[in-house]
């Protein structure tokens, strides 16, 4: 259960001006143009919106800033960021109308959460890394929360990587975690012997082990293996690209390759 919002310490807010150049007057004029379209008069389409029929929209913009972050183009970024800000406005013009809650009340909410999971900032926690950090914070919303499953509340459409490294800050939490990069990598080597060591019959469980391994890694090398895998998967499809053009440039059927020419022809491709 969420706990209840309480308002914030003034103390703790820092002093000066909004760092933007607009002072978060243009954040008000969308939510002015958000308020119009959802009232009598306004677009049709917003106005038959709900929280359920936007629900895929929320998903479909946060897997297009995903994109947006990994081609490192800043103005495909602010676009998608400004899609994403959209669905949070809209979902909150709606709730205001239905009298449960407001934009105020969402930016209050997690203001609030901000400044209760970083003691190190607010308070007078010390802390040594950014690793650290994260490990604070799932042991203080433990806290919020009170006793629960160490996966509840996860979403179970979660990529499962993401959702590996989710269950395992957790568990940092409460101190089972590995305390060195060797002793992570050196599950690794134990789950990839499992795995060539397994039958057909284990080979999903032990696969699944080493990647949950692997995850383990990331955590140690403060990397997200969601997103390593992702630009992984982005570099192989493009060099794969790269090599079959030149194949077929050439007249060459890469089906008819041997292993090791392929290998190569692939390692060239950069």
């Amino acid at each position: 259960m969420t706990p209840p919002i309480s308002p914030i310490d003034p103390g703790v807010v820092p002093d000066g001006p909004v760092p933007s150049r607009a002072e978060g007057k243009r954040v008000l004029d969308l939510l002015k143009v958000m308020h119009r379209l959802r009232s009598p008069g306004g677009c049709p389409w917003d106005l038959e919106q709900t929280h359920i029929s936007l629900a895929r929209h929320l998903l479909e913009e946060a897997h297009e800033t995903l994109e947006a972050i990994d081609s490192g183009d800043p103005g495909r970024l602010r676009d998608e960021l400004g899609d994403v800000l959209l669905q949070v406005v809209f979902h909150a013009e709606m709730a205001m109308q239905e009298g449960t809650f407001d934009i105020d009340d969402v930016a209050e909410g997690v203001a609030a959460k901000l400044v209760r999971r970083h003691p190190h900032v607010f308070g007078d926690l010390e802390v040594d890394s950014s690793a650290e950090v994260l490990v604070n914070w799932e042991r203080i919303k433990s806290d919020e929360k009170g006793e629960h499953g160490l996966d509840e509340d996860i979403p179970a459409t979660l990529p499962a990587l993401a959702r590996a490294a989710k269950v395992q800050r957790r568990a940092a939490g409460y101190g089972f975690d590995w305390r060195t990069l060797e002793g992570a990598l050196g599950k690794v080597r134990e789950e990839l012997h499992e795995l060539e060591d397994a039958t057909a019959g284990q080979a999903e469980e032990e696969m699944g082990d080493l990647l949950f391994a692997i995850a383990a890694v990331g955590r140690r090398l403060n990397v997200d293996p969601e997103a390593a895998l992702r630009r992984a998967t982005k570099r192989f499809a493009d060099r794969f690209e790269r090599m079959k053009a030149r194949a077929d440039a050439e007249g060459i059927d890469l089906e008819g390759l041997p292993e090791d020419e392929l290998l190569a022809r692939f390692r060239a491709a950069r």
